[in-house]
Protein backbone atom coordinates (compact mmCIF):
# COMPACT_ATOMS: atom_id res chain seq x y z
CA UNK A 1 0.00 0.00 0.00
CA UNK A 2 2.58 2.41 1.17
CA UNK A 3 4.36 1.69 -2.33
CA UNK A 4 1.50 1.90 -4.53
CA UNK A 5 1.25 5.79 -3.02
CA UNK A 6 4.63 6.77 -3.18
CA UNK A 7 4.28 5.54 -6.91
CA UNK A 8 1.01 7.43 -7.81
CA UNK A 9 2.46 10.95 -6.15
CA UNK A 10 5.16 10.80 -8.03
CA UNK A 11 3.05 11.73 -10.73
CA UNK A 12 3.52 15.10 -9.66
CA UNK A 13 7.35 15.06 -9.52
CA UNK A 14 8.66 18.34 -11.20
CA UNK A 15 4.95 19.91 -11.38
CA UNK A 16 4.99 23.48 -9.66
CA UNK A 17 2.46 23.68 -6.52
CA UNK A 18 -0.96 23.66 -6.92
CA UNK A 19 -0.90 21.29 -10.29
CA UNK A 20 -4.05 20.20 -10.14
CA UNK A 21 -3.20 16.10 -10.99
CA UNK A 22 -5.36 13.45 -9.66
CA UNK A 23 -3.52 11.23 -7.02
CA UNK A 24 -4.85 7.85 -6.24
CA UNK A 25 -7.58 5.60 -7.63
CA UNK A 26 -10.12 6.56 -9.89
CA UNK A 27 -13.76 4.79 -7.89
CA UNK A 28 -16.37 6.48 -10.34
CA UNK A 29 -16.17 6.98 -13.64
CA UNK A 30 -18.34 10.71 -13.96
CA UNK A 31 -18.43 13.18 -11.44
CA UNK A 32 -21.82 13.50 -9.40
CA UNK A 33 -22.52 17.23 -8.11
CA UNK A 34 -25.55 17.62 -5.51
CA UNK A 35 -27.02 20.79 -3.93
CA UNK A 36 -28.91 21.01 -0.86
CA UNK A 37 -29.99 24.31 0.13
CA UNK A 38 -31.95 25.42 3.07
CA UNK A 39 -33.07 27.88 5.62
CA UNK A 40 -35.45 26.92 8.85
CA UNK A 41 -38.74 27.53 6.52
CA UNK A 42 -37.24 25.36 3.22
CA UNK A 43 -35.41 22.95 1.38
CA UNK A 44 -34.30 23.01 -2.05
CA UNK A 45 -32.23 19.43 -3.34
CA UNK A 46 -30.84 19.12 -6.38
CA UNK A 47 -28.42 16.78 -8.92
CA UNK A 48 -26.66 19.28 -10.93
CA UNK A 49 -25.44 18.54 -14.44
CA UNK A 50 -22.78 21.66 -14.89
CA UNK A 51 -20.66 23.67 -11.91
CA UNK A 52 -22.54 26.71 -12.95
CA UNK A 53 -25.32 26.07 -11.59
CA UNK A 54 -24.19 25.58 -7.88
CA UNK A 55 -22.58 29.45 -8.36
CA UNK A 56 -26.31 31.07 -7.39
CA UNK A 57 -26.11 29.73 -4.28
CA UNK A 58 -22.98 31.80 -3.49
CA UNK A 59 -24.29 34.79 -2.16
CA UNK A 60 -27.46 33.77 -0.10
CA UNK A 61 -28.21 33.83 3.48
CA UNK A 62 -29.45 29.85 3.52
CA UNK A 63 -26.97 27.49 4.01
CA UNK A 64 -25.83 25.31 0.94
CA UNK A 65 -24.15 21.95 0.95
CA UNK A 66 -22.55 21.13 -2.41
CA UNK A 67 -21.13 17.75 -2.63
CA UNK A 68 -18.84 16.26 -5.19
CA UNK A 69 -18.55 12.48 -5.89
CA UNK A 70 -15.44 11.46 -7.62
CA UNK A 71 -12.26 14.37 -7.60
CA UNK A 72 -10.48 12.93 -10.39
CA UNK A 73 -12.04 15.53 -12.47
CA UNK A 74 -9.57 18.56 -12.43
CA UNK A 75 -11.90 20.68 -14.64
CA UNK A 76 -14.76 20.69 -11.78
CA UNK A 77 -12.88 20.96 -8.66
CA UNK A 78 -10.78 23.96 -10.25
CA UNK A 79 -14.14 25.73 -11.12
CA UNK A 80 -15.91 24.92 -8.22
CA UNK A 81 -13.07 26.19 -6.23
CA UNK A 82 -12.21 28.78 -7.62
CA UNK A 83 -15.42 30.81 -7.27
CA UNK A 84 -15.41 29.50 -3.74
CA UNK A 85 -12.28 31.36 -3.12
CA UNK A 86 -9.94 28.20 -2.23
CA UNK A 87 -5.99 28.24 -2.85
CA UNK A 88 -4.98 26.46 -5.46
CA UNK A 89 -2.54 24.61 -3.00
CA UNK A 90 -6.15 23.45 -1.18
CA UNK A 91 -7.40 22.11 -4.33
CA UNK A 92 -4.10 20.08 -4.63
CA UNK A 93 -4.73 18.52 -1.54
CA UNK A 94 -8.29 17.92 -2.48
CA UNK A 95 -7.47 15.66 -5.53
CA UNK A 96 -4.57 14.05 -3.94
CA UNK A 97 -6.52 10.92 -1.70
CA UNK A 98 -3.92 10.02 0.26
CA UNK A 99 -3.68 12.72 2.76
CA UNK A 100 -3.12 12.58 6.29
CA UNK A 101 -5.92 14.09 8.15
CA UNK A 102 -5.68 18.00 9.01
CA UNK A 103 -7.21 21.31 9.21
CA UNK A 104 -6.10 24.24 8.11
CA UNK A 105 -8.00 27.92 9.22
CA UNK A 106 -8.00 29.85 5.62
CA UNK A 107 -10.06 32.85 7.26
CA UNK A 108 -12.87 33.13 5.21
CA UNK A 109 -13.20 29.19 5.49
CA UNK A 110 -12.34 26.02 7.20
CA UNK A 111 -10.78 22.92 5.09
CA UNK A 112 -10.91 19.88 6.72
CA UNK A 113 -9.11 16.55 5.80
CA UNK A 114 -10.65 12.61 7.20
CA UNK A 115 -10.59 9.93 6.77
CA UNK A 116 -14.21 7.71 6.21
CA UNK A 117 -14.16 4.27 7.26
CA UNK A 118 -16.67 1.01 6.67
CA UNK A 119 -17.01 -2.76 6.78
CA UNK A 120 -17.08 -3.86 3.67
CA UNK A 121 -18.21 -7.79 2.59
CA UNK A 122 -14.86 -8.52 0.62
CA UNK A 123 -11.13 -8.95 1.43
CA UNK A 124 -10.20 -6.55 2.14
CA UNK A 125 -12.55 -6.31 5.11
CA UNK A 126 -11.82 -2.57 6.10
CA UNK A 127 -12.70 0.05 3.14
CA UNK A 128 -11.61 3.73 3.48
CA UNK A 129 -12.29 6.88 1.87
CA UNK A 130 -10.92 10.76 1.75
CA UNK A 131 -13.16 13.09 2.54
CA UNK A 132 -12.53 16.98 2.27
CA UNK A 133 -14.61 19.15 3.99
CA UNK A 134 -14.47 23.18 3.56
CA UNK A 135 -17.08 25.27 5.02
CA UNK A 136 -17.43 28.65 4.90
CA UNK A 137 -20.11 31.81 5.73
CA UNK A 138 -23.05 29.82 4.04
CA UNK A 139 -21.70 27.14 2.33
CA UNK A 140 -20.55 23.68 2.97
CA UNK A 141 -18.64 21.61 0.28
CA UNK A 142 -17.87 18.02 0.65
CA UNK A 143 -15.40 16.02 -1.82
CA UNK A 144 -15.77 12.67 -1.66
CA UNK A 145 -13.98 9.50 -3.98
CA UNK A 146 -17.33 7.56 -4.57
CA UNK A 147 -20.92 7.78 -4.30
CA UNK A 148 -22.44 5.92 -1.11
CA UNK A 149 -22.05 7.31 1.97
CA UNK A 150 -22.61 7.42 5.88
CA UNK A 151 -24.29 11.19 5.40
CA UNK A 152 -28.38 9.94 4.58
CA UNK A 153 -29.42 10.70 7.82
CA UNK A 154 -27.75 13.70 7.63
CA UNK A 155 -29.87 14.56 4.42
CA UNK A 156 -32.71 13.10 6.08
CA UNK A 157 -32.69 15.18 9.08
CA UNK A 158 -32.74 18.18 6.73
CA UNK A 159 -35.32 16.85 4.78
CA UNK A 160 -37.71 16.59 7.51
CA UNK A 161 -36.39 19.59 9.69
CA UNK A 162 -35.14 17.45 12.46
CA UNK A 163 -33.51 18.35 15.49
CA UNK A 164 -31.26 21.92 15.33
CA UNK A 165 -30.09 21.39 12.07
CA UNK A 166 -32.48 23.54 9.85
CA UNK A 167 -31.64 26.24 12.68
CA UNK A 168 -28.19 26.17 12.69
CA UNK A 169 -25.45 27.43 10.53
CA UNK A 170 -22.86 25.80 7.98
CA UNK A 171 -20.81 25.15 11.03
CA UNK A 172 -22.84 23.06 12.62
CA UNK A 173 -23.52 21.16 9.68
CA UNK A 174 -20.16 20.81 9.00
CA UNK A 175 -19.94 19.33 12.49
CA UNK A 176 -22.87 16.70 12.23
CA UNK A 177 -20.89 15.76 9.26
CA UNK A 178 -17.86 14.71 11.15
CA UNK A 179 -19.91 13.26 13.79
CA UNK A 180 -21.52 10.95 11.45
CA UNK A 181 -18.08 9.82 10.01
CA UNK A 182 -17.01 9.31 13.92
CA UNK A 183 -19.73 7.28 14.55
CA UNK A 184 -18.58 5.01 11.56
CA UNK A 185 -15.60 4.74 13.38
CA UNK A 186 -17.27 2.18 16.35
CA UNK A 187 -19.31 0.51 14.02
CA UNK A 188 -15.98 -0.64 11.98
CA UNK A 189 -15.04 -1.18 15.47
CA UNK A 190 -17.35 -3.49 16.89
CA UNK A 191 -16.84 -5.30 13.56
CA UNK A 192 -13.20 -6.07 14.00
CA UNK A 193 -14.29 -7.01 17.78
CA UNK A 194 -16.29 -10.00 16.73
CA UNK A 195 -13.80 -10.92 14.15
CA UNK A 196 -10.99 -10.97 17.29
CA UNK A 197 -13.37 -12.85 19.03
CA UNK A 198 -13.49 -15.33 16.30
CA UNK A 199 -9.88 -15.39 15.60
CA UNK A 200 -8.93 -15.92 19.22
CA UNK A 201 -11.53 -18.84 19.90
CA UNK A 202 -10.05 -20.95 16.96
CA UNK A 203 -6.45 -20.01 17.96
CA UNK A 204 -7.25 -21.51 21.54
CA UNK A 205 -8.75 -24.38 19.72
CA UNK A 206 -7.03 -25.22 16.48
CA UNK A 207 -4.39 -22.63 15.55
CA UNK A 208 -3.51 -22.73 11.78
CA UNK A 209 -0.96 -21.03 9.53
CA UNK A 210 -4.51 -19.22 7.94
CA UNK A 211 -4.91 -18.22 11.67
CA UNK A 212 -1.64 -16.77 11.52
CA UNK A 213 -2.06 -14.58 8.12
CA UNK A 214 -5.72 -13.48 9.75
CA UNK A 215 -3.87 -12.11 12.74
CA UNK A 216 -1.38 -9.94 10.75
CA UNK A 217 -4.10 -8.57 8.29
CA UNK A 218 -6.34 -7.42 11.33
CA UNK A 219 -3.03 -6.45 12.56
CA UNK A 220 -2.62 -4.38 9.42
CA UNK A 221 -5.91 -2.61 9.01
CA UNK A 222 -5.50 -1.56 12.81
CA UNK A 223 -2.34 0.16 12.07
CA UNK A 224 -4.40 2.16 9.33
CA UNK A 225 -7.45 2.93 11.90
CA UNK A 226 -4.54 4.28 14.07
CA UNK A 227 -3.06 6.10 11.30
CA UNK A 228 -6.70 7.87 10.87
CA UNK A 229 -7.84 7.80 14.13
CA UNK A 230 -5.29 10.17 15.98
CA UNK A 231 -4.56 13.11 13.34
CA UNK A 232 -8.39 12.90 13.27
CA UNK A 233 -8.72 13.24 16.72
CA UNK A 234 -5.80 16.47 16.37
CA UNK A 235 -8.51 17.81 13.87
CA UNK A 236 -11.37 18.32 15.99
CA UNK A 237 -9.43 19.06 19.01
CA UNK A 238 -8.39 22.17 17.01
CA UNK A 239 -12.15 23.05 15.67
CA UNK A 240 -13.39 22.81 19.25
CA UNK A 241 -10.48 25.28 20.80
CA UNK A 242 -10.81 27.19 17.32
CA UNK A 243 -11.29 31.00 17.54
CA UNK A 244 -12.64 31.36 13.94
CA UNK A 245 -15.48 33.53 13.76
CA UNK A 246 -17.14 30.48 11.36
CA UNK A 247 -17.82 28.78 14.14
CA UNK A 248 -19.91 29.50 16.67
CA UNK A 249 -19.39 29.19 20.86
CA UNK A 250 -22.47 26.61 20.89
CA UNK A 251 -21.11 24.69 17.70
CA UNK A 252 -17.83 24.36 19.71
CA UNK A 253 -19.86 22.07 22.84
CA UNK A 254 -20.68 19.14 19.92
CA UNK A 255 -17.54 19.66 18.73
CA UNK A 256 -16.01 18.69 22.40
CA UNK A 257 -18.53 15.99 22.37
CA UNK A 258 -17.15 14.48 18.96
CA UNK A 259 -13.41 14.90 20.92
CA UNK A 260 -14.99 12.60 23.32
CA UNK A 261 -16.03 10.59 20.95
CA UNK A 262 -13.16 10.34 18.99
CA UNK A 263 -11.28 9.61 22.26
CA UNK A 264 -13.31 6.15 23.15
CA UNK A 265 -12.46 5.20 19.27
CA UNK A 266 -8.47 5.37 19.96
CA UNK A 267 -8.95 3.46 23.43
CA UNK A 268 -10.96 0.70 21.75
CA UNK A 269 -7.99 0.55 18.96
CA UNK A 270 -5.35 0.88 20.84
CA UNK A 271 -6.94 -1.97 23.05
CA UNK A 272 -7.50 -4.32 19.83
CA UNK A 273 -3.69 -3.85 18.93
CA UNK A 274 -2.79 -5.57 22.31
CA UNK A 275 -5.23 -7.72 22.50
CA UNK A 276 -3.75 -8.73 18.47
CA UNK A 277 0.12 -8.90 19.42
CA UNK A 278 -0.68 -10.87 22.55
CA UNK A 279 -2.47 -13.21 19.77
CA UNK A 280 0.29 -13.54 18.35
CA UNK A 281 2.21 -14.36 21.16
CA UNK A 282 -0.28 -17.04 21.80
CA UNK A 283 -0.33 -18.68 18.37
CA UNK A 284 3.72 -18.52 18.49
CA UNK A 285 3.22 -20.14 22.02
CA UNK A 286 0.72 -22.85 20.81
CA UNK A 287 2.82 -23.48 17.51
CA UNK A 288 5.96 -23.88 20.25
CA UNK A 289 4.30 -26.00 22.91
CA UNK A 290 2.68 -28.53 19.98
CA UNK A 291 6.22 -29.52 18.94
CA UNK A 292 7.11 -29.89 22.43
CA UNK A 293 4.35 -32.26 22.62
CA UNK A 294 5.79 -33.82 19.65
CA UNK A 295 9.42 -34.08 20.49
CA UNK A 296 8.31 -35.57 24.14
CA UNK A 297 6.21 -38.22 22.30
CA UNK A 298 9.33 -38.86 19.67
CA UNK A 299 11.89 -38.97 22.76
CA UNK A 300 9.97 -41.16 24.86
CA UNK A 301 9.20 -43.86 22.26
CA UNK A 302 13.41 -43.51 21.23
CA UNK A 303 14.32 -43.86 25.02
CA UNK A 304 12.02 -47.16 25.32
CA UNK A 305 13.55 -48.40 22.41
CA UNK A 306 16.95 -47.43 23.19
CA UNK A 307 17.15 -50.75 25.63
CA UNK A 308 14.94 -53.31 23.21
CA UNK A 309 17.66 -52.07 20.50
CA UNK A 310 20.61 -53.15 23.01
CA UNK A 311 18.78 -56.40 24.38
CA UNK A 312 18.39 -57.12 20.27
CA UNK A 313 21.69 -56.43 19.60
CA UNK A 314 23.11 -58.40 22.05
CA UNK A 315 20.91 -61.50 20.99
CA UNK A 316 21.43 -60.80 17.16
CA UNK A 317 25.56 -61.50 17.53
CA UNK A 318 26.95 -64.43 15.71
CA UNK A 319 28.60 -66.03 18.67
CA UNK A 320 28.73 -69.69 18.40
CA UNK A 321 28.86 -70.10 22.77
CA UNK A 322 25.17 -68.55 23.86
CA UNK A 323 23.56 -70.74 26.09
CA UNK A 324 19.86 -68.66 25.69
CA UNK A 325 20.28 -69.81 21.90
CA UNK A 326 19.93 -73.42 22.69
CA UNK A 327 16.91 -73.23 25.76
CA UNK A 328 13.74 -74.21 24.07
CA UNK A 329 11.82 -71.10 26.23
CA UNK A 330 14.55 -68.61 25.06
CA UNK A 331 12.87 -66.77 22.06
CA UNK A 332 9.62 -65.94 24.24
CA UNK A 333 12.20 -65.62 27.86
CA UNK A 334 13.61 -62.59 24.87
CA UNK A 335 10.17 -61.35 24.34
CA UNK A 336 8.89 -61.45 27.58
CA UNK A 337 11.85 -59.53 28.86
CA UNK A 338 11.57 -56.95 25.89
CA UNK A 339 7.66 -56.27 26.87
CA UNK A 340 9.01 -56.05 30.73
CA UNK A 341 11.28 -52.96 30.33
CA UNK A 342 8.70 -51.47 27.69
CA UNK A 343 6.16 -51.90 30.32
CA UNK A 344 8.64 -50.63 33.01
CA UNK A 345 9.46 -47.38 31.42
CA UNK A 346 5.48 -46.32 30.63
CA UNK A 347 5.18 -46.53 34.27
CA UNK A 348 8.02 -44.57 34.79
CA UNK A 349 6.80 -41.78 32.79
CA UNK A 350 3.57 -42.09 34.01
CA UNK A 351 4.55 -41.73 37.52
CA UNK A 352 6.92 -38.67 36.41
CA UNK A 353 4.10 -37.00 34.75
CA UNK A 354 5.74 -37.08 31.36
CA UNK A 355 2.52 -39.00 29.42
Amino acid sequence: MMADQVSKRSKKTGLPPGSLVHVGERKVEKTLITVIDYDGDNVFEKEVETVEECFRFRETSTVTWINVDGVHDSEIVEKLGSYFGLHPLILEDIMTTSQRPKMEDLGDAVYIVLNMVEWGSGDPDLVTEQMSLVFGKNFVLSFQERPGDTFDPVRERIRKGKGRIRKMGPDYLAYTLIDAVVDDYFVVLERMGEQIEEIEDELVADPKKATLNEIHAMKREMIFLRKSAWPLREVISRLERAESPLIQKTTGIFFRDVYDHMIQVIDNIETFREMLSGMLDMYLSSVSNRMNEVMKILTIIGTIFIPLTFIAGVYGMNFKFMPELEWRWGYFLLWGMMLAVGISLLVYFKRKKWL
